[in-house]
């Protein structure tokens, strides 16, 4: 795929991928107005003691490591939940996270809610259940004791206190000493109240150690403060990514609509599906009336207008040695504008100056008829069916010079064994020793038998593809079916094009002129500009 079809694809799914972001833009910019704004409140915890001692070792830090791995574990569980929100009274608890500080002993608890006053009670809660499951929790059975071992601290400290301030007063009275039995006297007692001393020490270390928890103790370093600036939701990027997924999300609809859309849109599809040439655009014909449908005639200016005068050119240039007298228009399905097309084209060749026959063949669904406004009591049916009069007699005016119409008349029931027969060829021999060219219109080439027995009879095929509708297998089984009977198919006339959407070759762009303004009132007539890349320009005849 080609650059210029990327563009193409865009522009063609241009409303989709606008709506497709604008609603994704709304709708995240209505959810996230109707949300509160959040805030986070933080406690960190330490497990065990080796940061107050001077001298750890690494075992005890190793093993702080492994319980904080397991107390940031069991703070995710149900038995702190459950104990937390029966502590505050709640019924649910906001999200919070608990992660381990890497290589460190520490904890750190986050939650996040609407309410900061919440978020900062249930970090403090969170830390004190879990807290309460670590042996350094103050059990109701060891309140007692651990009231016993403080007060044996104090009593211990107070001793290790005195010994001290004893040990140094005998040393300071043994530095005027002069009797050496009275020295050693003196020593004694130093060293007696130094082993004293080293007692009460262990004694207080030990006692200590139960009070403190060891390794296996987790206490609040940081406590939870009260959030005052919210956290979120950041509501622009809310927004912008939402808009951002909606694009992408509608940007890959639209090619994978274009990749599944196997209809035939550009003169490179009727090329690769049919092997035919594209012999002229035709833009959608806006209007359903039967005016607004011969755009030849109402609008002989118009852009319209000048695509069929193009097809007329393209289609006497594409066999220039042995221009056709008897052309066949026909479809691959009902539907696609080929009774329009012959029309048009019938009237622009006539006001070129050929003498035009418009000969319906469509003896199941006729419809020429309609379109300029004729009778259809008697034609093409009669006229095969009763040698005389002939099939000149039937013939109707169109209000176009040199333009006349044959009808189908009443319709048969064996419309293909009458137009197969051998009173159809003699008739189409008739009516060219009248006109310069017959244009017969037929049936959907898929539809019925009838086209395929028409090709055969005449002297070129004009196949007509709806852009935007007719599927490339339609068109390619359209070519198969009549070039099995030998027809001589000239082209295809792209129909129905889309120039704001389609990504086709064929565009039109029109231009006032500065010359050959209007004498009255100075109007500018429009000039054809730019047929396309693939056809080579072809000027009108």
């Amino acid at each position: 795929m080609e650059l210029r079809q990327y563009f193409n694809t865009l522009r063609k799914w241009f409303w989709l991928i606008a709506l497709a972001t604008l609603v994704a833009a709304a709708s995240s910019f209505l959810a996230t107005r109707q949300q509160p704004p959040n805030y986070s409140s933080k406690t960190t915890l330490i497990v065990g003691s080796t940061i107050e001692n001077p001298n750890p070792s690494g075992n005890d830090i190793w093993l702080g490591q492994q319980l904080a791995q397991t107390y940031a574990e069991l703070a995710k569980r149900d038995v702190i939940k459950l104990a937390t929100m029966q502590a505050l009274g709640l019924s649910w608890l906001p999200k919070y996270t608990v992660t381990l500080v890497p290589n460190t002993q520490l904890l750190e608890i986050n939650v996040v809610d609407a309410s900061p006053e919440r978020a900062q009670a249930v970090a403090q809660e969170l830390a004190h259940q879990l807290i309460e499951q670590s042996p350094s929790a103050p059990e109701l059975e060891q309140r007692d004791r651990q009231a016993f071992v403080n007060r044996q601290l104090q009593d211990l400290e107070t001793n290790i206190d005195a010994t001290r301030a004893r040990i140094q007063e005998l040393q300071d009275q043994l530095a005027g000493m002069f009797s050496a039995r009275q020295i050693a006297d003196t020593q004694a007692q130093i060293a007696g109240l130094e082993q004293k001393l080293a007692s009460y020490q262990a004694n207080y270390a030990s006692l200590l150690t139960f009070v403190e928890g060891g390794v296996n103790r987790i206490r609040v370093v940081e406590p939870a403060s009260l959030p005052v600036t919210p956290i979120g939701p950041n509501k622009a990027l809310t927004i912008l990514l939402a808009a951002a997924i909606g694009l992408a999300l509608a940007v890959g609809a639209a090619f994978l609509l274009d990749y599944l859309d196997d209809t035939i849109k550009s003169p490179e599809d009727v090329q690769s599906s049919t092997q035919l040439a594209t012999l002229g655009a035709i833009a959608r014909i806006e209007g359903e009336t039967v005016a607004e449908k011969l755009v030849t005639i109402a609008q002989p200016k118009s852009p319209n207008a000048e695509a069929y005068r193009i097809l007329r050119t393209n289609l006497l240039f594409s066999a220039v040695d042995n221009p056709p007298r008897t052309l066949l228009i026909t479809s691959a399905n009902p539907g696609e504008g080929k009774t329009t097309t012959l029309a048009n084209l019938g009237v622009v060749m006539a006001q070129q100056g050929q003498r035009v026959v418009l000969l319906d063949c469509d003896l199941r669904r006729p419809t020429l008829h309609r379109l300029f406004q004729t009778a259809n009591n008697a034609g093409l049916t009669n006229a095969l069916l009763h040698e005389q009069p002939g099939a000149l007699s039937y013939l109707l005016p169109t209000g176009v010079e040199n333009l006349s119409l044959l009808p189908t008349g009443p319709l048969p029931p064996n419309p293909a064994e009458l137009l197969g027969s051998a009173r159809f060829g003699e008739l189409l021999n008739e009516l060219q020793r009248h006109a310069d060219v017959i244009l017969l219109d037929s049936p959907p080439a898929l539809a019925v038998t009838d086209a395929p027995v028409l090709a055969r009879q005449v002297d070129g095929v004009l196949l007509v593809v709806d852009a935007g509708a007719t599927r490339r297998q339609w068109a390619a089984s359209a070519r198969e079916t009549l070039s099995k009977v030998g027809a001589k198919l000239l082209g295809v006339a792209l129909n129905r094009l889309n120039p704001g959407s389609s990504g086709y070759y064929y565009y039109y762009h029109y231009y006032y002129s500065d010359e050959g303004g209007d004498a009255a009132g100075g109007k500018r007539r429009r000039t054809p500009r730019g047929l396309g890349r693939r056809l080579p320009r072809l000027s009108r005849t």
